[in-house]
């Protein structure tokens, strides 16, 4: 019979390098929490709602994007329409993390799913990749996506307290962090021409279909950067039953 001991150790190994992982994107998201929770408050939005948004909802791009049309007093049928929309790129992720995630029981994938954020995706995607055979791989995926939840509860509560007490938090110009943490997601992802192509399209994309409506010029760039993306990768794969480079010939 197996040492549970023996079997919990690949488990706190997991947990241990989602943690570490994260640790830099705790930090890079704690401005981002902050902003929003002085925003929010500042928007008119009562403190339970607020931590109410952070707790319930923890989307950070779509809880600054409700919280602005509840400022501008837009109908709520419409607030749910436009945040619907800004995550829709997490049905991208969802796409990317399914082959790994299909034999999971939905005890699971359900709370994996509602912590799945930018940063843990980032993390969890390479993570995954390396190690694609790992039975206790989760793990890694449950600390990222635990820590970063606890994380932003933490700083838009501190938001929260700052914006009553501190006039014109919102506009310290906090929110950089934000944008930097987001350049060091991407830039360890781009190791390959397509990758390079996809971020470069993407971005391109992003910055020409800035003016469109509910943030819709971000899902459109998200989709371009794909599809260049994936148009390179075809292109760069070998034909089916080509002969290798020479000396590259496979095992006999």
């Amino acid at each position: 019979m197996e040492n549970p001991s023996r079997a919990a150790h690949p488990r706190l190994r997991e947990i241990t390098a989602g943690l570490k992982d994260t640790i830099p994107l705790l930090l890079g998201a704690a401005p981002f929490g902050t902003v929003f929770g002085a925003v929010a408050v500042g928007s008119g939005l009562s403190p339970a709602a607020v931590m109410g948004l952070s707790v319930f909802v923890f989307a950070g791009s779509s809880q600054f994007v409700a919280a602005g049309l509840v400022a501008q007093g837009v109908s709520f049928p419409m607030i749910i329409l436009t945040t619907f929309v800004v995550n829709l790129r997490h049905a991208l992720y969802a796409t990317s993390l399914g082959p790994f995630l299909k034999k999971l029981p939905r005890r699971w994938l359900f709370p994996l799913a509602f912590w799945l954020t930018d940063e843990t995706y980032a993390v969890t995607i390479r993570h995954y990749q390396q190690d694609p055979d790992n039975p206790h791989r989760t793990w890694y995926q449950l600390a990222s996506s635990v820590s970063m939840y606890l994380n932003w509860q933490l700083w838009t509560a501190v938001g929260l307290f700052a914006g009553t007490k501190l006039a014109g938090l919102s506009e310290w110009g906090l929110d950089f962090a934000m944008a930097v943490t987001f350049i060091g997601i991407v830039v360890p992802l781009v190791r390959s021409l397509p990758m390079v192509l996809c971020a470069v399209v993407a971005g391109a994309a992003a910055v020409l279909l800035k003016s469109l409506p509910s943030n819709l010029g971000l899902l459109a760039a998200a989709l371009a950067g794909m599809a260049a993306g994936t148009i390179a990768a075809a292109l760069r794969r070998p034909a089916a039953g080509a002969a290798p480079p020479a000396g590259q010939e496979g095992p006999v």
